[in-house]
């Protein structure tokens, strides 16, 4: 999508493939959007280079993203656990919408996303598996597998639209359940391990390049595009061969080596020395 002319939330003039309206009017359109996560430099040039559409990235990243990827929409926002109050929260929204984010990302209350909303942030937030609230689901599972708390996954939705939610994240939750509550809601959805009801999929860079081997049982929605685990593996061992290597090489006296080393210009070795004597 050609990038569109914007001021951004900052009033610095910018483009983007994707704006907030651009998203919302994508609903029940058909077309789906990928959506993954950079955890660094390499991994966004991976995802810009493969065409990804929409980026989530940590607050710690903005800067450095931005000045790779100025065009890719992008979403920031903070932990659970990173601030105590609501005023502490909007002044971070406020900071990183200011500094080039897109949308702000926060698992508060109600009452806190609807202070966001109501300064005109795009706020996202999160249904269905929030790893972060695991205890009060007895650990990691799927959500949405009865009628009841299907529709308890409908309330919240309507109820995060009622504060001005903009987008959230839908985590493994049953798919019949996305699909049949996604249009009747103007909340876009992020599909992770949802199936493909949602307006954009989303999926983990390192499940979607194979980071991990089997043996570390990733979970049932991280589908393995490619195979870097072994990689990784032989990374790893070519760089404790290297270093080993060099650690022996230093207990044996033998590094540095001469093609390694200064050298003094040749006679001022003796000329030193002969100073050296004297003093």
């Amino acid at each position: 999508m050609k990038p569109r002319r914007l001021y951004d939330f900052g009033r610095k003039p910018a483009k983007r493939n994707y704006t907030v309206a651009d998203l919302k009017a994508l609903k029940g359109t058909g077309k789906k959007l990928s959506m993954s996560n950079p955890a660094n430099a390499t991994e966004l040039r991976a995802c810009l280079d493969a065409g990804i559409d929409l980026l989530v990235i940590w607050s710690n990243q903005l800067k450095e993203c931005r000045e790779i990827a100025p065009h890719q929409f992008m979403g920031v926002g903070s932990t659970w656990s990173q601030f105590g109050t609501a005023d502490e929260i909007l002044c971070d929204a406020v900071e990183l919408m200011g500094n080039g984010g897109d949308m702000y990302y926060t698992l508060r209350s109600f009452d806190v996303m609807e202070k966001l909303a109501k300064e005109g942030i795009p706020v996202q937030s999160h249904i269905g598996l929030i790893p972060t609230f695991a205890h009060w689901a007895g650990g990691l599972r799927a959500y949405g597998r009865t009628a009841e708390e299907a529709m308890e996954i409908y309330r919240t939705l309507k109820r995060m639209e009622d504060v001005g939610v903009f987008a959230v994240e839908a985590e493994c939750i049953a798919e019949e359940v996305l699909e049949a509550v996604n249009d009747k809601t103007s909340i876009v959805t992020f599909s992770l391990g949802s199936g493909n009801a949602g307006d954009a999929v989303f999926s983990f860079v390192a499940d979607i390049c194979g980071e991990e081997s089997e043996e570390a049982k990733p979970p049932r929605h991280a589908h393995a595009f490619g195979n870097l685990a072994p990689l990784h593996q032989q990374l790893y061992a070519e760089r404790v061969k290297a270093m080993t290597a060099f650690h022996n090489e230093v207990r044996a006296t033998n590094f540095p080596y001469p093609a390694n080393n200064i050298s003094m210009h040749p006679n001022e070795k003796e000329k030193f020395l002969e100073a050296l004597d004297k003093q």
